[in-house]
């Protein structure tokens, strides 16, 4: 398995010869380009996520891609009419690869505003390292996970659940996703605090090189 940080909440996932975009958001800019997908998948609505501008000439350059999204996005991004529903608790394979879908709904921002839908992913294959992406929640932290997507900063977001999120995944390598909104000082004290407080050996994938799961830390 290898990853690619793509920017903010975009990750590149290659495994068991399939190509998956996760998070195709209007905060990063380096996936636009990508062709040869197998799929594309969102976690949630919220344009950081799915960018509506630019979701349209993803899916045309990559027109033998499927298509998964948390339900909720069907209905609020044009998506051409390729989407299916992804919802919590279903799954659905690509090859060898399945994908999981768990947890349910978005984080929440402040009590006055509503909660949306919200999928975390977990990418697994036979003999392959598990991946989780959880979207924009803290809320479900599967086990079993080889290396995880920490998200580093939101409206929603506070120290002390990123750090218990990560300790309850126990996953042994993990990065900072949704990190667009942070300063350098703040991803670092992001990055610090999880790695030093947590059981994940942190790893910095700002750089867009892909990394092989499993490898040495650097």
């Amino acid at each position: 398995m290898q990853l690619t940080h793509l920017g903010h909440a975009a990750v590149l996932v290659e495994v068991a010869d399939r190509r998956l975009l996760i998070d195709p958001g209007n905060l990063s800019s380096d996936w636009h380009t990508l062709t040869g997908l197998d799929a594309i998948l969102v976690t949630h609505q919220h344009p950081d996520h799915v960018d509506p501008a630019r979701i349209g000439a993803l899916l045309a350059a990559n027109p033998d891609a499927k298509v998964w999204v948390e339900p909720q996005v069907l209905d609020n991004v044009d998506l051409g009419g390729r989407g299916e529903g992804l919802a919590a608790d279903g799954s659905v394979d690509l090859g060898a690869v399945r994908v999981r879908a768990v947890g349910g709904l978005h984080a929440v921002i402040h009590r006055d505003i509503p909660q949306i839908g919200n999928v975390g992913l977990l990418v697994e294959a036979e003999s392959e390292p598990c991946f989780f992406h959880p979207g924009d929640s803290l809320a479900t932290c599967p086990q079993g996970v080889d290396v995880v997507a920490v998200p580093g900063y939101g409206p929603w977001a506070a120290m002390k659940e990123t750090i218990d999120f990560a300790r309850e995944v126990g996953a042994p390598q993990g990065f900072i996703i949704h990190d667009r909104l942070l300063s350098e000082p703040g991803f670092g004290l992001v990055f610090s605090r999880v790695g030093d407080m947590s059981p994940t050996t942190m790893i910095d994938l700002r750089d867009g090189r892909p990394f092989e799961v499993g490898q040495p830390t650097q």
